[in-house]
């Protein structure tokens, strides 16, 4: 049985990778830039079939507009399973893209489990670029809370299912997961500081400002996160249980992913 872990350039594919090769099991990376990334396949997420040859299962990373090509590659292929890695936004109602990826990837004769992650603690990659160039992070709504999730967290919980692979009590199952605790981003600055040592100044942007200063494609998206952020100030993320119920341990605190990073910041 061969695994196909597609987005094989991402940090959770790259530890998914590393865990099931640990784990003894075939594994053929894909990617859609694979000269970039030694030993790995092709992927086109508008026609999958190539790099679907042969496989058994897939870690699977969310896309609505490729989904119907990937069920369709997928069934043609015999895939048997399919891990999705979705959002925890998949529980905001049907509209939500991760939500509609979730429907179409499932109505399928393949086992599926979706994958519910919430913030991930590596967004605070996109600050690093401002603390070198400026010592300052600079954000609307530093109060609004959220869980944020380690990478390897995911990963982890990915392996598991593979492992256990199809048949098992998984199949249809969606796990939301989160990080150990809810903190605000304003929190998660002073910790960057505290154990990288870096001085950080934290400023709160004005949402006009921030509009002014988080150049987009996508507008529709940015007004989301900005009216998402608003929503969480004041409101303790809810602690979401995947990561144990999956992995057997609790999550990992931002505290060492921050020291799983340890140059991200200087």
């Amino acid at each position: 049985m061969t695994i196909l872990v597609t987005g094989g350039r991402g940090a959770i594919a790259r530890a998914v990778t590393a865990g099931l090769v640990d784990a003894g099991q075939d594994v053929r990376v894909a990617s859609r830039e694979p000269s970039a990334l030694p030993s790995a396949v092709a992927y086109d997420p508008a026609d999958p079939s190539p790099a679907l040859r042969g496989i058994s299962q897939v870690f699977l990373y969310s896309d609505p507009s490729t989904a119907p090509a990937f069920v369709a590659a997928a069934e043609a292929a015999g895939v048997k399973q399919v891990v999705l890695l979705s959002s925890l936004s998949a529980l905001g109602g049907p509209t939500d893209p991760h939500a509609r990826t979730e429907q179409v990837i499932a109505n399928a004769s393949y086992a599926t489990t979706r994958l519910q992650p919430g913030a991930f603690m590596s967004n605070a990659k996109y600050w690093a670029h401002q603390v070198r160039a400026t010592g300052q992070i600079r954000l609307p709504y530093l109060d609004a809370e959220e869980a944020p999730i380690h990478e390897q967290d995911i990963a982890d919980a990915t392996i598991r299912v593979l492992l256990d692979g199809p048949g098992s009590i998984h199949d249809g199952r969606g796990y939301p997961m989160t990080g150990p605790e809810s903190m605000t981003r304003r929190q998660q600055i002073k910790l960057i500081t505290e154990v990288t040592g870096v001085p950080i100044e934290a400023v709160e942007l004005t949402p006009d400002e921030a509009r002014a200063e988080m150049p987009t494609r996508d507008e529709g998206q940015r007004e989301t996160l900005l009216a998402y952020w608003a929503s969480r100030v004041g409101t303790p993320a809810p602690i979401e249980p995947g990561v144990e119920l999956l992995t057997t341990h609790t999550p990992r605190p931002f505290t060492t992913w921050l020291t799983d990073h340890p140059h991200l910041f200087t």
